[in-house]
Formats: structure tokens, sequence, C-alpha cells
């Protein structure tokens, strides 16, 4: 009736007063916080480690092998390539400077380039049918984050933290682990809980020295004055909160004061690498310079993963690109480098969370924004394509030893069984228990979602998982 008469202002009327009072607010209720809550099935994993590999690997010279494109080297072609820098392009095919080789019961391509990832061929699902909308850094970033090329709206993690909360109450929900050197692509914005609660947002946890800035005092304190000062903190917010029921950003600064004194006794002792052994710091890596900065992160998120985070941002080296994976002058030397320092820390996550029992329930997804052009570009190098790029999965009940999809004779186009970014979402969300088509947040008078099924159509990839998806 109120949908129907009065132009339906009524109906504007009614879900507003249904936010204020929470009934519209999704899974994880107005106010139920970070404490953990079911999803709208069982799950299939717990967690997530996401490594984002900042700007976009190569699909035809690490995971994609095309004997027509190399066969064709320095040829012109007739075919319109989407360009995002016009007129650096020579117009010509460009071969890959590297042999690949078969690895793993099922025969997984990787190139030579490739030394540690092949290890774990058998335990990962390859997908190389990925597209994207933008080919642009900044844009894709979002892409891959939010589902939307637009800044401002919440990351996956954020949905995750705001869907299921945490199983650590000491630990926030959703960790980042950058380069301790600087920023990537779209810094901060990677993280973002858009108009999510703050509490839902990503952390910032160091890798190097204090793990948290100011969370110990400057200058050491009189025994109890931190407590008294602590007490007297919680009384003014309480009476704040009274005077300002829906203030979310209020309620985080709450929650994160609190969480903030409990970490004071849990960040330090989950971030601790001393207490790991040898045998574990020369798996990652972390006894060569080139390799040590990206292990140190990655084994600080197995760390927390096993202390009960739920998502943690694991980010790329900022040096000698901020974009690392950006092969614009020449892809050999450039994904030389970049494998080189990030490789093996990244299979021994997954080899790690394996040998712990943590991988059937922790899924790992290595992924860039975008991938790269078959033709050439200031020589040896090749553009962004967002027509075509490869990822992997490793766990949380994703096939293991699967290669899905495939792109055309010279890896310009994704071809057969395509992936969109909102289908690999739904099927992130199904893995964790959660129907992304019920997953929603009322902004602005529309219910949003991290896939917007109704518009994007997204849908679970039943292809990519061992067992069957959950009719809900």
């Amino acid at each position: 009736m109120l949908a129907s008469s009065g132009l339906g202002f009524g109906n504007i009327a009614l879900a507003h007063l249904l936010v204020q009072e929470g009934i519209a607010a999704g899974v994880n209720s107005a106010g139920s916080g970070l404490r953990p809550t079911k999803g709208h099935f069982q799950p299939r994993a717990k967690a997530m480690i996401q490594l984002v590999q900042n700007g976009g690997p190569s699909q035809m010279d690490l995971f994609d092998p095309k004997p027509e494109l190399s066969k064709r080297d320095g040829q012109r072609h007739s075919f319109k390539v989407e360009m995002f820098q016009p007129g650096s392009e020579a117009n010509e095919l460009m071969g890959t400077p590297f042999e690949f080789r078969k690895h793993g019961r099922a025969g997984m391509d990787f190139s030579e380039v490739l030394t540690h990832t092949p290890s774990i061929a058998d335990e990962i699902t390859m997908i190389r049918s990925m597209v994207t909308e933008h080919n642009n850094h900044g844009e894709a970033l979002f892409m891959l984050g939010t589902g939307k090329i637009f800044r401002g709206r919440p990351t996956m993690g954020a949905w995750i933290s705001y869907a299921i909360g945490s199983e650590n109450r000491n630990l926030p929900a959703y960790v980042v682990l950058r380069d301790p050197e600087g920023y990537n692509t779209n810094a901060t914005l990677n993280w973002d809980n858009g108009w999510l609660s703050a509490l839902y947002g990503g952390t910032e946890l160091n890798t190097q020295g204090t793990p948290v800035l100011n969370l110990h005092p400057a200058v050491p304190q009189p025994e109890g004055l931190q407590r008294d000062k602590l007490a007297l903190l919680e009384k003014l917010n309480v009476e704040h909160k009274a005077n300002y029921p829906l203030d979310s950003d209020l309620e985080a600064r709450i929650h994160n004061y609190e969480l903030a004194a409990r970490m004071q006794l849990a960040a330090g002792d989950v971030l601790d690498l001393s207490k790991e052994p040898e045998s574990a710091k020369r798996l990652y890596g972390l006894d060569n310079p080139e390799t040590a900065s990206y292990g140190a992160r990655c084994l600080m998120a197995r760390r927390l993963i096993e202390a009960g985070v739920r998502f943690v941002q694991v980010f790329p080296p900022v040096k000698p690109s901020f974009q690392p994976w950006d092969s614009h002058s020449n892809v050999k030397t450039e994904l030389k480098q970049i494998c080189a320092m990030t490789e093996q820390p990244a299979a021994a996550l997954v080899k790690d969370l394996g040998m712990r029992g943590l991988l059937d329930q922790t899924m790992v997804m290595w992924a860039g924004e975008f991938g790269r052009l078959p033709v050439s570009q200031n020589g040896r190098g090749r553009d962004h394509n967002r027509n075509a790029f490869t990822l992997w999965m490793a766990g949380g009940g994703f096939k293991a030893g699967y290669v899905h999809g495939s792109t055309d004779e010279v890896g310009y186009k994704a071809v057969r069984d395509r992936v969109r970014v909102p289908d690999l979402h739904a099927t992130i969300f199904h893995q964790l228990g959660l129907d992304h088509r019920k997953l929603t947040y009322v902004h602005n008078g529309r219910e949003e979602s991290l896939t917007d099924a109704s518009i994007t159509g997204a849908s679970v990839v039943g292809e990519l998982l061992r067992s069957p998806v959950v009719a809900v």
C-alpha cells in the first residue's frame, strides 16, 4: 500500500525507519560489531588471504602459453586492440621470451620464470579466463576490491568483516600488511570501509618495528594511570553515544579503542616471527634479502589466520616500482625482478597452510587487477589488457590442480568459460557461507551489495569448486 500510493513516498519513509532500527542492516545486524556471526548456510572456508599483485601480471608470459603468438612474433596483426597507451605500440605481435613446462598431476603450464609456483600446482585453481571492466590501474584495483570501478565503496574484506565478524576479539577482523617502504596504487583506498561502519575497514599492522603505531605510551606512566584514563574515556563515550545513537563512526571509534587496549597484549605476540622455527623462515625466504620483506608479510598472514583473523590483505613491494607487475618496458627483465622478490613466499604460504591443516578452511587468492596485451610496446614491453588475465586460488574448497577457461590463440581475449570479477566475488562469498544476493546494506535508500547481482548478473562459478553449489 505504501509503495503504490502517494508516489511511493510512504515506502521511502518506512525504509528509512527500518534502517534506523537496524532491521534492514543485513546478516551482521546493527550493533553486533565484530562478534562471530553465522552466514546464510554452512561455510566451506573460514578465512581468506588476498595476495594483491598490483600492476597487471602478464598472463601469456607466466601462466597461459600461446605457441601461435610466439610463431607470429614480430608480425603485424589485423585485429583491433584496445590500448591503454595508444601510440606506444608497434602494431606487432610479441611472443614470450620464456619457455613453458608442464607441472603437477594435471600438467599445468608454468613459465620458466616461475621457479616456485609450479611446486603448488596440485593445490591451486588456475583461472585463465578472467575479465574486468577497466584498463587503468586505479579503477581496475577498485573493481577487484569492491566490484565497481569507482572509489568510495566497501572492499571485499570490509563486506566479509561486516557479514561474519571475527574469531579473535583481541585482533581486527580485517588486517592489511603492506610494504613498510610505502603504498601501492590507491594506497589506503584498497582497504576502505566505504559507507559501512568504519569498524569493518582494514587495519594496517606494521611488518617492521612496533606492530601497531601508538600502541604504547611514548613516555612511561605510573601504574594504573592508563587504566584510569581508559575508564574515564569509556564513561565519556557511553554518554556521547547516548546522545548520538546513529553515529557509526563513534561506534567504530569506541570499538577501536577497546580493541587497541586488547591488542597491546595480542598483536605483538602474533606478529613476533622470532618464535618461528628456522625451517619456516627459510621456507618463506627470510634468509634472502631479496625475498625477506615480502616473505615476512606472507608468514605474518599465516600467523594472523592461525590466530583467528578473518581476512588478510598482503601487498607487494613498492620498489623498484610501486606497481611492480607493470611491464611496459621489458617483460623479460621486469618479470624476472618481481618474481624473484615475491614468488617463493607466495608458494610457501600455500605449503605452510597445508602442512598446518589450515588450507582447507582458508582461501588464498593471487591476483593482479588485469593482464597484458599480446602486442609489443616500447620494444619488448606490454600494455594493459582488461579482456583477459590469469589468477589463481588455493584452498577453501576450490578445486586443486584445475585449470579453468581459456583465451584466444594470442591471449588477447577470454573466449571460453569467462569469469568476471563479480562472479569471482560471488564464489568467494559462497565458500564463506554467504549468499552474495542476500548480503546487502541499505545506503541512500538503495540495497547495496558487493556483486550488485540484479544489474551485473553475477553468479557463483560452481566449476571452480570441489563441492556442489548450495541451493538457496
